[in-house]
């Protein structure tokens, strides 16, 4: 089992199959994030039946995304794509009136080689509705990378008028729902600190967090990307952007690339831990020196100290499937439990230097063996190194959860951890209520007389 833990950082690349979540599931949250717009996933029935069924969305709910089915004669090249997805837009126009539109392609649009980007500015000229292409195709993007080819499209949608650092623009309020609360909290102060975008999508309450941290450092957040498309945020050279998630290393390029925003390097806010390193980096950055943070810290650990019980000396491996591995695990170990493989799909070492970083003296303070760090790992390796390890956890994706279980190993799935709300200090309890679920199940069936191990 030691020959499979190794005493350094160390990088690998299996060159597997993306065994992950498929992309288009990012409609699911985005759509209630950028609340002035319309998804339209263009692909197969296949894709229709993943939206309807995975996302649990019946007919009548009428949600503000929906699919253009591609055909035989589509995919035969028998039929317009330009007249049949000018007459779906239309359609979308008359009925839904939004201020964008996004094109979501899928892998059957990658294999049959639609103009998407082509397509798109022809039909926006016509019906006067900006069109958004994203690529959010299964074939070249892990689970959670679906969101970063939307944000990355929607950069170069926002505005990039010169905006006076010192003063903050009014943000609309229009919206009178949740969002509303967020307006206020990005609302014009006078600051000493250039403008700060921050880009990830969470739920409005996370958000509100998040600002809330930052204000009481006496930093203003005044812009967020997603929001709704008459209120993304200015981007110019002027602004400083951090992101809150780890797989927005696309966007997180073209915001330097093509905006020329600066860039703040920082761990990314998931447990205490991550939270209180994710906010002292941003003070450093504008030369603010943090207030009570270390404190708030100390007290976020104090409300977790029954779920710490459980986890501690708890072995866990990560198969990989949505890119919040490396976060995920160093705050496991800074809970105690040892981690022997991070198994991830796409990993930008840049973009997580800080993260990386952070793993690295979280170890090293825990006193912990390193992880092995596996970059699109083969499955099939994989069940050979569980097999030897016997960690107490798999953190995996749907696809192996239940053979695994069968062979008597404890899984948890790791879209769970997508769509539950870890980010800041308040909802680390929520990460681990997740992880030692299991845990809980497997103690409770032993106490019963049930086993839970299958030979």
């Amino acid at each position: 089992m030691t020959s499979s833990i190794t005493e350094t950082l160390t990088f690998e690349c299996e060159t597997g199959n993306y065994h992950t979540f498929c992309p288009i599931s990012c409609v699911s949250w985005l759509y209630q994030q950028i609340e002035d717009s319309f998804f339209l996933v263009i692909g197969t029935k296949t894709c229709g039946y993943f939206l309807q069924n995975a996302m649990g969305v019946m007919i009548f709910a009428e949600p503000r995304y929906a699919m253009a089915e591609l055909e035989e004669g589509d995919i035969a090249a028998q039929l317009n794509d330009f007249k049949e997805l000018k007459r779906l837009c239309l359609e979308i126009k008359v009925n839904r009136n939004p201020s964008v539109i996004v094109w979501i392609g899928t892998c059957t649009t990658e294999i049959i080689k639609m103009d998407l980007e082509n397509l798109a500015v022809l039909i926006e000229s016509e019906i006067k509705v900006p069109i958004v292409v994203a690529r959010a195709n299964g074939l070249d993007y892990a689970f959670t990378q679906g969101e970063d080819t939307v944000l990355a499209a929607l950069v170069n949608r926002c505005p990039s008028e010169e905006l006076t650092p010192a003063v903050h623009q009014e943000v609309d309020k229009t919206n009178q729902s949740d969002q509303s609360t967020i307006d206020d909290s990005l609302s014009s102060q006078k600051t000493q600190h250039p403008p700060l975008v921050l880009f990830g999508s969470v739920p409005n309450i996370i958000q509100k967090q998040l600002i809330t941290e930052l204000k009481q450092q006496g930093i203003t957040v005044s812009g967020w990307l997603p929001s709704r498309y008459s209120e993304l945020p200015v981007l110019n050279s002027s602004v400083y952007v951090c992101g809150i998630n780890p797989f927005l290393s696309r966007t997180a390029t073209s915001l330097m690339r093509r905006r020329k925003c600066h860039l703040i390097s920082a761990p990314f806010p998931i447990g205490p831990d991550g939270t209180s390193s994710w906010i002292a980096k941003i003070c450093e950055v504008f030369g603010v020196v943090p207030e009570s943070l270390k404190e708030r810290e100390e007290k976020s650990w104090s409300y977790l100290k029954d779920y710490l019980e459980l986890v501690k000396g708890k072995s866990v491996f990560f198969m990989g499937d949505n890119l919040l591995e490396i976060s995920l695990a160093r705050f496991f170990i800074r809970c105690g439990m040892i981690v022997y493989e991070i198994g991830i799909p796409y990993m930008d070492r840049r973009f997580q230097a800080a993260e990386l970083e952070l793993l690295e003296k979280t170890c090293q303070a825990m006193n912990v063996p390193f992880p092995r760090i596996v970059e699109k790992p083969d499955n099939f390796n994989q069940i050979q190194r569980i097999q030897s390890l016997q960690p107490d956890i798999v953190i995996t994706g749907l696809a192996h959860s239940n053979p695994l279980e069968a062979r008597g190993i404890t899984t948890k799935w790791s879209t769970e951890f997508t769509f539950a709300q870890i980010h800041g200090f308040t909802n680390s309890r929520d990460i681990l209520e997740l992880i030692t679920r299991p845990i809980r199940r497997n103690t409770n069936l032993n106490t019963l007389g049930f086993t839970t191990v299958v030979k």
